[in-house]
């Protein structure tokens, strides 16, 4: 049986009690697994290539924000966020409604 340990070094003001910060690192690393997860999975963010001055962190911040619009529209629809995003790749009143242009 093997496994990968990490090690890591936190920093706290928090009193030393094991439990409380065992549980506020794995409610952070399950935030960051969730974004990054997602980020992936909608966004193909791992197969991105963009390597020139800021391409990768302008293209960041635009799926993000992209996100952000995403998960914050009221509407009800089918799918995921996935099938959100291609359909505010496609039609020009979703994606004004995104943005609050209607």
């Amino acid at each position: 049986m093997s496994f990968y340990l990490r090690k890591a070094l936190y920093l706290s003001s928090l009193a030393p009690d094991a439990n409380r910060l065992l549980r506020a690192i794995r409610a952070h690393w399950s935030i960051e697994n969730r974004l990054h997860w997602c980020m992936d999975v909608v966004f193909a963010d791992d197969q991105m290539r963009a390597r020139t001055r800021h391409a990768a962190h302008n293209l960041a911040v635009l799926k993000h924000i992209t996100l952000n619009l995403i998960c914050l529209d009221p509407t009800p629809r089918k799918g995921g966020i996935k099938a959100r995003r291609l359909i505010a790749a496609t039609s020009d009143s979703y994606r004004a409604q995104l943005l609050g242009l209607t």
